[in-house]
């Protein structure tokens, strides 16, 4: 019993620092200390040996590290789409990491049921639903407040925009401009989008791959606006201000739906989370009444359709409630 105690103990431990290490992305004081060494160890003086012996062992021991999450990474289906997800959430989650925290979430969860006495097929399912929607879950909220965020500073970076071209600067720099001034995700792309042009990459393709990273309808419709400006001619500056105007007022008619719609979505999740917060109390009241559904064949049937149905519900309350803009 006790060993069966440490060894969840150690896998719930796992489980958590993997999942910190995941999710938490680059640590900007551990970058900069990195990038310092680097530099003194390249412009050392002394033991040139010595230093070409440093590099090969981190280059070594980098190389173990990225086998073991390419391992992982094999067991993602689709996993160009699974990259372009973690790369929307504007932190430093490879796939490797992202496949590591789901197998240690089935195996905690499908260990923990083991030990409960729960079913093999029902402990495995169980983890497997969690393994693989929790981090799911996890990095949708992400991606979700990211965009929020976005959305909600861009119609600023085009407002800066418009005064800098409006005092004479090109559209090239303005883009520089709104990349160095602004702070958080719009910022980041916009340096992103800089960082590109410097290279050699077009202003347009390099919008355009922003744009599909992004998957968000208003940075889509500034890259429209300003290919349709190049192609045509005018003034850019007024174009872009009543570009800023239209995704302000369409911002503002998402918050008078979500105002509107929010009963509807309170009764969802209410009528939702009714029957599971029943089963616990049920279940925190009288164990063995409710225990049949861990242990009994046909109860456990019973119980996966009803889940299945409820799913299905669930799904349909959300639809009636979601409405797009």
């Amino acid at each position: 019993m006790s060993m069966m105690l440490l060894l969840l103990g150690l896998g719930l431990f796992g489980t958590l620092a993997l999942g910190v290490f995941a999710f938490s992305g680059p640590s900007a004081g551990k970058a900069t200390k990195r990038r310092l060494e680097l530099i003194k160890e390249r412009h050392a003086e002394g033991n040139l040996a010595a230093n070409a012996n440093a590099q090969i062992r981190k280059l070594f021991a980098k190389n173990q590290s990225g086998r073991v999450e390419g391992f992982f990474s094999t067991l993602v289906p689709k996993p160009a789409i699974m990259r372009q997800r973690l790369e929307r959430t504007g932190k430093n989650i490879t796939l490797g990491r992202y496949a590591m925290v789901s197998a240690g979430i089935v195996v905690l969860v499908a260990g923990g049921m083991l030990f409960k006495g729960a079913p093999v097929m029902l402990s495995l399912l169980f983890g497997l639903f969690l393994g693989i929607g929790l981090p799911h879950f996890v990095v949708s909220k992400m991606i979700t407040r990211r965009l929020k965020s976005f959305n909600a500073n861009f119609p600023d970076a085009i407002e800066l925009m418009v005064r800098g071209l409006r005092s004479g600067l090109p559209i090239t720099e303005t883009l520089s401009v709104v990349g160095g001034e602004l702070p958080g995700p719009v910022g980041f792309e916009f340096r992103t989008v800089g960082d590109k042009m410097k290279i050699g990459r077009t202003m347009e393709s390099a919008l355009q791959d922003t744009a599909d990273r992004l998957g968000t309808p208003e940075f889509q419709f500034f890259v429209i606006t300003l290919a349709i400006q190049r192609e045509t001619g005018g003034n850019l500056a007024e174009t872009l201000s009543n570009l800023a105007d239209v995704l302000r007022k369409r911002a503002q008619m998402k918050l008078k739906i979500k105002a509107m719609s929010s009963e509807a979505k309170a009764s969802a999740m209410i009528v939702g989370a009714l029957p599971f917060i029943v089963f616990t109390l049920v279940y925190l009241l009288n164990p063995n009444y409710m225990g049949g559904f861990f242990v009994e064949q046909r109860l456990i049937v019973a119980g996966i359709g009803a889940l299945v149905w409820m799913g299905i519900g669930v799904a349909i309350m959300a639809k009636m409630v979601n409405f797009e803009i």
